[in-house]
């Protein structure tokens, strides 16, 4: 049993996504709310204790039908992959249990589709095959559509469908790449990949940089980094805030995948080929971190502000990948974390403070007072601390670390004014939307406002995810030594292969 932990955060969400289906739970609303909570609680559970596993014996490698690599299918638990599954089970069982207090009532199959939607999102952090990567992205994307269009409208029709197309061309690009490499190294094992690369002459380089850089297209979409982006504020801020705190975790697929390719495949080792997207990232993160600071400014509610954060997030991640150092992916790291954290908080702020202000809902314009300004208000200032990335809360700790990982970097004469001005930018935002939400009262009052109250469910949520700031920062120390560990591990050429195509640590 302990050697099939790795394949555990992927087998439980299918199971309880099928489970969730089938008679009496499709369609006795309690019992599937108890059965999801509870099985998201137990998934989550499994990936702590892998996770613990990983940290203490080093990788996890499990070959689907015992076909080890490269010709087999092969999952592979790091301390990375670990971190970021353990991220995923939490957010959604905070976000089963959210929906649990009415949300999941306003469309069909909310909770199977959340369960698929984690077993698509773990197996690519844990794959260590190019194509089960694409498998894996499609199988998340599938539930995601449906998700967008729980309890939606004509807004959040019109969102999912350019969401849809958008990634249906994703798809296929993405097939293109996978078929490209394929026939240029003859495998798709990354670890088999990234050996086979260091080893290519003539035509053949070329062929594999096209390659290369076509995933970086796919993965640019998928984390919605400029000029790919576009899709995401509208498709975010009409979805189902509960849904959006849920998708807050998707970006960084996309961001996992960039680490991943250009760092085993085409980093250091891969002869002609090493950094071949670094400078790309470079520029493509400055622009994506500007374009989505203006449009924080610029947003006229809570919901399209927190996309826009998320769209900031992805481009601060992006500039620590280009930088290609273990100091740059650890930093990376804990402020992946942190800001997964902080914007799925901030969705879930949205929709409770738009349940209490009637009408205006969650717009930054004066309004009716929040019926619980203090419960409210106070997690609003934690998860706004966090997120300007002032001190004390973990913002603070992640904004120092990617400051002093990208000292010496090539471009740090540009990205650390744009950054710093960005930050400000972002506290001027969040701090005007916080301020007029909270302060600036219409005279009138619609009726009925005042009878809107947290429900425990959406309480219990909210507070797990507030403090994960302040948590992060008391185990600062900890959390700090897990991300240089993985960070590490990451960038460690020789071993990660050895152990991968040997089936074993």
């Amino acid at each position: 049993m302990i050697q099939n932990l790795t394949f555990l955060p992927v087998l439980l969400p299918m199971l309880a996504g099928v489970i969730l289906l089938m008679p009496p739970l499709g369609s006795k609303i309690t019992s599937r709310r108890i059965t999801s909570v509870a099985l998201s609680a137990i998934t989550f559970l499994a990936s702590v204790v892998l996770l613990l596993k990983v940290q203490a014996d080093g990788i996890q490698v499990y070959a689907i039908g015992d076909w080890s690599a490269p010709f087999g299918i092969v999952l592979v638990a790091d301390q990375l992959s670990t971190l970021l599954v353990c991220l995923t089970t939490l957010l959604g069982f905070v976000c089963t249990l959210y929906a649990s207090a009415g949300d999941d009532e306003k469309g069909s199959f909310f909770h199977p589709l959340v369960h698929f939607l984690i077993l698509g999102v773990n197996g690519a952090f844990l794959t260590g095959d190019a194509f089960n990567l694409f498998v894996f992205f499609e199988v998340l994307l599938i539930a995601s559509y449906s998700l967008l269009m729980h309890g939606g409208d004509k807004k959040n029709t019109r969102a999912a469908l350019h969401y849809v197309i958008l990634n249906l061309v994703g798809s296929a690009v993405f097939l293109i790449a996978l078929g490209v490499l394929y026939g240029v190294l003859g495998t798709l094992n990354m670890a088999d990949m990234a050996q086979k690369v260091t080893l290519l002459q003539g035509d053949d380089v070329y062929l594999a940089k096209i390659g290369g850089l076509l995933l970086l297209v796919v993965f640019a979409l998928k984390g919605a980094l400029l000029p790919l982006h576009l899709w995401l504020p509208n498709t975010y801020s009409s979805a189902m805030p509960v849904v959006a705190a849920l998708f807050a975790i998707m970006t960084k697929v996309g961001v996992y995948s960039m680490m991943r390719v250009y760092t085993l495949i085409f980093g250091d080792k891969a002869g002609e080929l090493s950094h071949m997207a670094q400078s790309w990232l470079w520029w493509l993160a400055l622009a994506t971190i500007t374009l989505g600071v203006m449009g924080v400014l610029a947003s006229k509610d809570l919901r399209k502000l927190t996309a826009n954060l998320v769209i900031v997030s992805v481009g601060t991640l992006v500039a620590l990948v280009a930088v290609q150092s273990v100091e740059a992916s650890s930093a990376a790291i804990y402020y992946l974390v942190h800001s997964t954290l902080v914007t799925a908080a901030l969705f879930i702020l949205a929709d409770l403070i738009g349940r209490q202000r009637g009408n205006v809902a969650d717009g930054i314009t004066a309004g009716p007072p929040v019926s619980q300004p203090r419960l409210l208000g106070v997690c609003f200032l934690i998860a706004g601390i966090a997120v300007i990335g002032m001190p004390p809360l973990s913002g603070f700790i992640g904004k120092v670390w990617l400051l002093k990982a990208t000292l010496n970097a090539e471009y740090t004469m540009v990205f650390w004014p744009l950054y710093l001005l960005a930050s400000l930018a972002i506290m001027i935002g969040v701090t005007k939307a916080g301020s007029t939400i909270f302060w600036h009262h219409q005279d009138k009052v619609i009726e009925s406002v005042e009878q809107t109250r947290v429900h425990p469910a959406q309480l219990t949520a909210l507070i797990i995810l507030v403090s994960g700031a302040p948590l992060m920062t008391i185990f600062a120390g900890p959390l700090s030594e897990y991300a240089i560990g993985a960070a590490t591990q990451l960038h460690d050429f020789n071993n990660t292969i050895k152990i991968i195509l040997l089936g074993g640590n």
